[in-house]
């Protein structure tokens, strides 16, 4: 039995009797290396450590602490409120204040789990409250979620762009108009839907109230602007702009909103110190993982798949993100993103194919994913919110995510929408 038909049985197996998909990995690289005496068994623990010692890396904890920080300030009603006198009067207002606030929520938080779980345990539970039904509030949560590693900044483009060897600038920059297509798409659904459902329009916020709830959130929507000005402008780089990020939010949340004591910020830090070392032990088993794949020739394999079925960029791209999709089914996206970067990366550099706008369009694809089921973890969370099975929210899903397949597909076939940006802007 070959090294790649052991990896793969043993995890797929794994994953059938609902092992934990870092345990998955770690335990089938293991046994691989054990009946296989081709590499030694001691390289998964040196590559585990070799795929976390990153300097690039490091953004990934501030930006949790920081996302923390600014959520346990109060920021998520601040910006929900906002959002209200913004959107609120559109047909199906509280949907639409719901994807308004994530694409907010976004630009602080970097990932799309505490976009689903901070706003969806305030906005789904309001959803029902004023008769919407569960499976909309749960699509609608979920998707809208999925915005949380497209607009940046974004965890996922920090570990794509540590893999890559490329500017996570530009891969933040280039995330902006999809990250707004997305946004607007799924606005575009929810009224259709709310109309077709007869859901409520309340009246329109004046601009007496409009601007109070603006100054509120206004020290919450700075934080962004500033993270990614500085990174920008070049003033700092992206793990320096984590720092930076959780020095604005201490200082807001001890100065401005005042609502950060000591015991608080022990418990943050111990929330986000798990938080990290799951996401980090994620990355170590997957990047051991990935390892015995290129050992045993799973990057050229999938090469001369590829070849054999276009040389079209485009075509490549778009079979690429078919075989991602269907792979989030039933796997996380960070160990698809950690496995399948480096298989990609000679696959797609081989075309001609732009590696930023690449790494734009496969993290799209990966947070659809979160959203798929059966093991889409932003419906996960928000179904446990609403209180709702997978298959209860089904119906409510498909249309919305029939929306994220749909700006994908546009983004893979007009590359512009991802590089207008970051060429805009130099970078």
């Amino acid at each position: 039995m070959s090294m790649l038909a052991i990896l793969f049985t043993t995890f797929f197996i794994l994953l059938l009797i609902n092992m934990p998909i870092a345990f998955a990995l770690g335990i089938a690289s293991a046994v691989t290396l054990a009946l296989d005496s081709t590499l030694p068994l001691n390289g998964i623990v040196t590559r585990a450590f070799v795929g976390v010692d990153s300097f690039t890396l490091l953004a990934i904890p501030f930006f949790i602490i920081a996302g923390e920080l600014m959520n346990a300030c109060g920021i998520t009603e601040r910006i929900v409120n906002f959002s209200r006198s913004l959107v609120g009067h559109i047909r199906g207002g509280l949907a639409h204040v719901t994807i308004v606030s994530n694409m907010f929520f976004s630009g602080i938080s970097g990932s799309a789990t505490a976009d689903a779980s901070a706003l969806g345990s305030m906005m789904i539970p309001a959803m029902k409250k004023n008769g919407f039904d569960a499976d909309y509030a749960v699509a609608v949560n979920a998707s809208a979620s999925a915005m949380g590693p497209i607009i940046p900044p974004s965890i996922l483009m920090v570990i794509y762009g540590s893999i890559a060897n490329v500017s996570i600038a530009q891969l933040f920059l280039g995330g902006f108009v999809p990250g707004v297509m997305v946004a607007l798409g799924l606005m575009a659904m929810a009224y259709v839907i709310a109309k077709k459902r007869n859901y409520p329009a309340p009246p329109r916020s004046e601009l007496p109230k409009v601007l109070p709830s603006f100054r509120n959130a206004l020290w919450a929507l700075a934080m962004p602007v500033i993270i990614l000005g500085g990174i920008f402008s070049g003033a700092f780089t992206a793990t320096e702009a984590g720092v930076v990020a959780v020095a604005y939010a201490t200082l807001v949340g001890t100065f401005v909103y005042r609502t950060l004591t000591f015991k608080l910020v022990g418990e943050l830090l111990v929330d986000a110190a798990v938080t990290t070392a799951a996401a980090m032990f994620l990355i170590a088993m997957a990047t051991s993982f990935a390892w015995i794949l290129a050992w045993g020739g799973f990057g050229a394999a999938v090469l001369r798949v590829l070849g054999g079925m276009s040389s079209d960029p485009t075509i490549a791209v778009l079979l690429i993100l078919v075989f991602i999709l269907l792979l989030g089914l039933f796997i996380e996206g960070i160990p698809i993103l950690i496995i399948f970067t480096p298989v990609l990366l000679p696959v797609i550099l081989g075309l001609g194919i732009d590696p930023v706008y690449f790494g734009v369009v496969l993290v799209m694809a990966v947070v659809i994913g979160s959203v798929t089921p059966p093991v889409g973890i932003l419906t996960y969370i928000c179904c446990s919110i609403a209180g709702l099975t997978i298959s209860q929210a089904f119906r409510g899903l498909v249309p919305f995510c029939s929306v994220l397949v749909a700006v994908l597909i546009a983004v893979a076939v007009f590359p512009d929408l991802v590089m207008t940006v970051p060429n805009l802007f130099g970078h």
